[in-house]
């Protein structure tokens, strides 16, 4: 996802915003900031979904104005990057990438 961003928008992201249960694992937020020598920022609340649709509603019915909403996003950690070498790093993206390969048959997405 931030390699198809990047090139999209011709720079390379600052930070990514994550969410939702897999967010509470810090090894899994540590090794994802490593990867991709991009910091981590995970916020107090996990479950952001609702809370966006939450926000969206607020908007609409004019509870709040958009400019209000960044004050209201509260981090509750960053995890920075890279704490592994650059080989390191590459070894495991190349295993993910080869796992991925792999896995698209098995719930019948990636087949011919």
């Amino acid at each position: 996802m931030l390699r198809a961003l990047s090139s999209s928008i011709r720079s390379r992201p600052s930070e990514l915003r994550v969410d939702g249960g897999a967010s509470g694992n810090d090894f899994l937020m540590q090794l994802q900031a490593d990867i991709s020598s991009v910091e981590v920022v995970r916020p107090g609340i996990l479950e952001t979904t609702s809370r966006g649709a939450a926000f969206i509603a607020g908007i609409a019915a004019g509870i709040w104005h958009l400019d209000e909403l960044p004050r209201l996003y509260r981090v509750e950690r960053r995890f920075q990057p890279p704490r592994m070498d650059r080989s390191k790093r590459e070894d495991l993206y190349r295993g993910w990438k080869e796992a991925v390969r792999r896995s698209m048959g098995w719930s019948g997405y990636g087949r011919p």
